[in-house]
């Protein structure tokens, strides 16, 4: 597993469950287009699982990063 997440909202929270939109919250998002890097742990995989039609998940960050500083 990746050390990092990188977690991108692709859609619209307008009209879905308040769980939902919270479950956004918590993960540091709330417009389309915004991208949080998270900790690849339990926790985050479980809340990205109860809103995967809502977001867009990378993995890999750190070995990115690398590449990018390398170059």
């Amino acid at each position: 597993m990746a050390d990092e997440l990188r977690v991108t909202q692709t859609r619209s929270a307008i009209g879905t469950k308040p769980k939902h939109r919270g479950t956004l919250r918590a993960l540091g998002l709330g417009r389309i287009g915004k991208t949080n890097v998270l900790p690849d742990r339990p926790e985050i995989r479980g809340m990205i699982a109860r809103v995967p039609h809502l977001v867009e998940v990378q993995e890999d960050v750190a070995e990115t990063k690398a590449k990018e500083v390398t170059h």
